[in-house]
């Protein structure tokens, strides 16, 4: 969960998961989306691909890339929950 949260932390990689979260895209895709280097691009890449949020599948000289959404429902449903047991506390404390 750490590299989640890691991955997560900056507004880039949360860009890229909103990008993601419509349709599979392509490197050039998503990096016509932002005005950094190319190697930026691929370090964040490699963070939400570390933190398994995303996979990248080859073909030919292109990368596609697509939301791992088993791993983001894990994570808003952990949320979720978090969210719901300090509601539950809230209520439990009146």
């Amino acid at each position: 969960m750490d590299r989640v949260f890691k991955a997560l932390s900056d507004p880039s990689r949360r860009d890229i998961l909103r990008l993601l979260s419509r349709r599979d895209m392509t490197a050039g895709e998503l990096a016509a989306h932002f005005d950094m280097s190319k190697p930026t691009m691929s370090h964040h890449f490699a963070v939400l691909k570390d933190a398994d949020l995303i996979h990248a599948r080859r073909e030919g000289q292109t990368i596609w890339y697509a939301l791992n959404t088993t791993v983001v429902q894990d994570v808003l449903r952990w949320a979720m929950d978090l969210n719901a047991g300090g509601r539950m506390r809230k209520g439990n404390s009146k």
